[in-house]
């Protein structure tokens, strides 16, 4: 497996953590005992089966595109938000008209 790290120099050490998992870290005297030591703590939760990777595709909005053109409730759906735009846009009776 491959993870992919970030090294960075911490109060006169350095401090190594998975990207996108910094709770997943460790600290070393020196760079490479940074890592090694990141090394182990991710075999010991590999080991323990708690270190996954999900690949999940994005949904763009236009994936989304017709979608739903044969529910039969998209008409009524429809026609209640086109019923709710027009009495909004009326104007109220008892408002009073400005000049």
């Amino acid at each position: 497996m491959t993870f992919s790290a970030v090294v960075n120099p911490y109060q006169d050490r350095y401090a190594a953590s998975l990207v996108g998992e910094p709770e997943i870290s460790a600290v070393g005297g020196t760079r490479e005992a940074a890592i090694a030591a990141l090394r182990t703590e991710v075999a010991h939760r590999v080991g323990r089966g708690e270190l996954i990777a999900l690949e999940i595709e994005p949904i763009a909005v236009t994936d989304l595109a017709g979608k739903y053109r044969d529910d039969p409730t998209l008409d009524s759906i429809c026609a209640d938000a086109y019923r709710e735009r027009d009495a909004e846009s009326r104007p109220c009776p008892f408002s009073t008209p400005t000049f």
